[in-house]
């Protein structure tokens, strides 16, 4: 099918032919009007949309922050919030060369693998300072979804608080961990790291949920 006309008004007075060079019905010939007069200026618009793309903008202003679509991964960290009968928290001192954080104080924690949240928990706790803690055991406190910096995969650090566990926590780590302490959640050590911080803040205040660097 093959359209001769130019302009919506051309549109529809135009001989519209069929591939076999029959001309359409009437009634067709009113569907394309009321589609012209839908879309091309029934109500007297100031200019034709044709001019549209050639518009300067409208007081334009300086220019905003290009908002990232599709799908991107986002790393799920699992943190341990161990609290003791006192009300303490254990963290442990990061080395000094450890690949993130070196030298500051954080949670226990790791990255999960194809597990569960609960079932990295349970591992990371084994490895890194020989607890043992039963899934059951474990309540979710909160999720900081985190982003150090633009260029930086997207975070979701994911923290279960844990009053029952089994065995004295060791350093089962050296290259990544110096030691473990217990600390009262109100009087954290320095330097921690910064959203562990955050968390603990959050957790202390009832929150489930909060974002830092978006």
């Amino acid at each position: 099918m093959t359209i001769a006309a130019r302009s919506p008004a051309a549109l529809v007075g135009a001989h519209v032919l069929s591939t076999r060079g029959d001309r359409m019905p009437l009634y067709a010939r009113f569907d394309i009007r009321a589609l012209v007069e839908r879309y091309a200026g029934r109500h007297h618009a100031e200019r034709s949309t044709i001019d549209l793309p050639h518009r300067p903008a409208a007081h334009a202003g300086p220019p905003k922050r290009m908002v990232e679509v599709g799908t991107v991964r986002n790393v799920i960290g699992v943190h341990l919030y161990l609290e003791d009968a006192g009300g303490r928290i254990l963290l442990g001192r990061r080395h000094p060369d450890s690949a993130y954080a070196g030298g500051r104080w954080h949670f226990l924690a790791g990255h999960c693998e194809r597990e569960s949240a609960v079932q990295c928990l349970v591992r990371e706790a084994q490895e890194e300072a020989g607890l043992t803690i039963d899934p059951a055991d474990a309540e979710y406190a909160h999720t900081v979804h985190l982003r150090d910096s633009p260029d930086d995969e997207p975070r979701m650090q994911v923290v279960f608080r844990v009053r029952n566990w089994r065995g004295t926590p060791q350093v089962r780590e050296p290259d990544k961990c110096l030691g473990w302490q217990w600390w009262r959640p109100q009087a954290l050590p320095e330097p921690i790291v910064p959203y562990a911080q955050h968390a603990i803040e959050q957790i202390l205040a009832g929150r489930p949920y909060s974002e830092v660097g978006w």
